[in-house]
């Protein structure tokens, strides 16, 4: 079993204790509702044929179609994708949108093929994923190594076997074909609206407030362009080469125009060259993981320095680690809440397709920032209420929307 399941599942059943959960409900919970793992054979452009395999899993379906992102990368697993398509569940619900939660994901690497390799291996994985997903059903959207292109040959494909055009099968797509005004950087902006409402909780002023950011990808880069933006002061950013490190203050316009000219942040000029290790232990504000999985382990708990974490990635926090930061008096604003920015315009952009009615990039934002604001508020309202860890509070809403729904619902047959 991957940490990522390990982890969910440890998070399930601690939330599920101090609610005193149904064990029947805890006993749905545990599994996914439907896990699907298909063969991608792929013509290579050399004429010899590789088999890729690939992943889809239903969570929940609970509360409305299934939601979440499909992935490409080498260590793709399905415990992996179990574990995300868990944190979805919960994520959706705290945030109040109609879905489930899902996920996929290919056990391949991108950057290694070319583009008619990687069009064609994405849209035989989505002719064999084709009869579990659907704009009433499963709506896929953009993950770690995927973006609107991939998005746009996904709907194509589905698009081609139903005869017309269906843009509401996937979100994240380009705003040409149905996608919506703001999607692209939604999910940064939520972890700096979580950070800034965090903040203003704790009275910690966010003038020349120290930022770390570890992952300087689609999330955690924009979200560095955006903590900037707002006043903060970024200190250190991370790729998987290794990070770089100022204490005055980097640009992150300069770091990414950098990163585009030399693939990597590190060699960036004016900076000290880090570890990604020794990034997660600066003295700083504002501790941003923004890159994989069990990043703050049992290991290195006990060696962070930040004053507050504010989890832009999916299950970067050890559940051991979680606890020992709680002990140290170090507040975690939790991955289900601080990420759930992506998942909420996705969720404005399937509304936007469904009813053919677009919104303005002002709007989308506007209503993304009530929507995160009012989720972080009734977290911390009963994590002060009750005397318990955000991580804990977040999980306990989440997981106590789904139970409603499966217990209105009743079980079939």
């Amino acid at each position: 079993m991957s940490n990522a399941l390990v982890s969910a599942l440890s998070q399930l059943e601690e939330a599920g204790a101090w609610m005193g959960l149904d064990e029947n409900l805890l006993r749905v919970f545990r599994e996914p509702k439907r896990v699907l793992t298909v063969s991608i054979p792929v013509r290579m452009d050399d004429a010899h044929v590789e088999v890729f395999t690939g992943f889809r899993v239903h969570h929940s379906l609970a509360r409305g179609p299934a939601k979440g992102g499909i992935r490409y990368h080498p260590d793709v697993n399905l415990d992996e994708v179990k574990a995300l398509a868990m944190w979805m569940t919960w994520k959706c619900a705290l945030v109040g949108i109609p879905y489930g939660g899902a996920k996929g994901g290919v056990q391949v690497a991108p950057w290694k093929l070319s583009d008619g390799e990687l069009e064609r291996m994405t849209r035989r994985y989505a002719s064999e994923i084709l009869p579990f997903i659907g704009p009433a059903m499963d709506v896929p959207a953009p993950d770690m190594n995927t973006d609107e292109r991939v998005m746009a040959w996904i709907m194509d494909t589905y698009s081609m076997n139903q005869g017309y055009s269906v843009p509401g099968v996937v979100t994240g797509k380009p705003v040409s074909i149905g996608g919506s005004q703001g999607r692209g950087g939604a999910t940064s902006r939520g972890v700096v609206y979580s950070a800034l409402s965090a903040m203003r909780r704790q009275q910690i002023p966010v003038e020349a407030a120290t930022v770390v950011i570890q992952g300087f990808g689609k999330v955690g880069g924009f979200a560095a362009q955006v903590f900037h933006d707002a006043g903060f002061q970024v200190v250190a950013v991370s790729d998987y080469r290794g990070g770089i490190y100022n204490p005055l203050g980097l640009n992150p316009s300069a770091i990414m125009r950098h990163l585009s000219d030399a693939g990597t942040v590190t060699g960036f000029p004016g900076a000290d060259a880090i570890t990604n290790e020794e990034l997660l232990e600066l003295e700083c504000d504002l501790l941003v993981p923004a890159a994989m999985e069990d990043q703050i382990t049992e290991a290195n708990a006990d060696r962070v320095r930040a004053g507050l974490i504010v989890e832009a990635a999916n299950g970067p926090t050890e559940p051991i680690a979680d606890h020992i930061l709680a002990d140290r008096g170090i507040s975690v604003v939790p991955d289900i809440l601080a990420n759930s920015g992506g998942v909420t315009v996705s969720y404005f952009e399937w509304v936007q397709d469904i009813q053919a009615y677009f919104w303005s990039e002002d709007q989308v934002n506007a209503r993304l920032r009530r929507v995160m604001d009012a989720a972080f508020d009734e977290v911390a309202a009963l994590a002060e209420d009750k005397g318990i860890r955000l991580r804990l509070a977040a999980l306990a809403l989440g997981i106590g929307r789904v139970a409603e729904a499966h217990v209105a619902r009743g079980l079939f047959p």
